[in-house]
């Protein structure tokens, strides 16, 4: 039996609202784990399911169809790259990359973001593609979930050092 699509995209919208509130992104494995727990004892969301899937399967269901689709649409969400980096909302994108994430802008600046602790890919990134476009500049990167590791000004030096050689001109740490 599968989750009719009013009551997924009810259950969808709930979680959602509730993983933004918390910063469900930046929450470790275990807090992420209890609230899969809680949302799954929860009557108004595992309750639901259980109407629908096997009582067992809805941890799993919350996990992989409502939360990996958070997780990626929000990661994938320009904006919190192209904040950071001072870059206007009315941008022109003339390429969107994906592993990492990226935007090659209409004014020729490439852009990308992602994970602070896969950093070496992300800049790369930003370097081999604005060196693939005629024109492009390698105009900034933006490294989310910041916060333990790279918290420390010490623990950044190494990052920062390798955008100014491979010739990014922005790089801006996010917590989230």
């Amino acid at each position: 039996m599968s989750v009719p699509e009013a009551i997924r995209e009810e259950v969808t919208k709930r979680l959602w609202a509730h993983a933004d509130e918390i910063g469900f992104l930046t929450l470790s494995p275990t807090s992420k784990s209890r609230h899969y727990d809680n949302w799954t004892g929860d009557p108004s969301v595992g309750g639901v399911l259980t109407r629908f899937l096997d009582p067992g399967q809805v941890r799993l269901y919350i996990k992989d169809a409502v939360m990996k689709r958070y997780a990626r649409a929000r990661r994938e969400d320009p904006r919190m790259a192209l904040s950071p980096l001072g870059i206007p909302l009315n941008f022109q994108v003339l390429r969107t990359y994906i592993k990492p994430h990226g935007l090659l802008l209409a004014d020729g600046k490439v852009v990308c973001w992602g994970r602070a602790n896969s950093w070496k890919l992300v800049l790369l990134a930003v370097h081999e593609r604005a060196f693939e476009g005629r024109g492009a500049v390698a105009y900034g990167a933006v490294l989310t979930q910041a916060a333990g590791h790279f918290s420390d000004k010490e623990d950044r030096a190494v990052v920062e050092d390798a955008a100014t050689k491979l010739g990014i001109q922005q790089l801006r740490w996010v917590l989230t």
